[in-house]
């Protein structure tokens, strides 16, 4: 059963996400507590790989009220926990031409937090017009087949 902690909500406005891959994430105490407070923030967090590690930066997670010298960086670089197969997928998906990494979402899985992350190229800004006519003209028929 997963508990979703927080969500990415620009990531299918500004990526076409072609693959999706769980990722555990290195925390330590305090991080839990403030997580499972739902204090945390994926909105300006990117991945990268590094040293043929994965690594999540510009995560924001608020530091544990009653924490005090146990508290770490809030905006700390945390290190993602996949095998070796799945990073050399990773990085070869990237290797190509205008392809990211993104955090979709933070989630628990038992008692365990882990991430989403999503592998996608980004729309330019005529392919999120695109997309803002389609929905706005799925709306528009939603809307009369409800009157009828």
């Amino acid at each position: 059963m997963e508990k979703i902690i927080a969500k990415n909500g620009s990531v299918y406005h500004n990526y076409f996400i072609n693959d999706t891959i769980e990722a555990g994430i290195v925390l330590y105490g305090t991080e839990i507590k403030s997580i499972r407070n739902g204090k945390v923030n994926l909105k300006d967090s990117y991945v990268n790989i590094k040293n043929g590690e994965v690594f999540i930066y510009g995560m924001h997670i608020s530091p544990y009220e009653q924490g005090n010298i146990f508290n770490k960086d809030p905006l700390r670089t945390r290190k993602l926990l996949l095998n070796s197969r799945e990073i050399n997928k990773l990085t070869g998906l990237i290797s190509q031409k205008g392809m990211s990494i993104i955090p979709i979402k933070l989630y628990f899985k038992g008692s365990f937090v882990k991430l989403e992350i999503g592998i996608g190229k980004g729309k330019k800004l005529y392919d999120k017009r695109q997309d803002m006519a389609k929905k706005e003209a799925e709306r528009k028929i939603q809307r009369t087949l409800k009157n009828l």
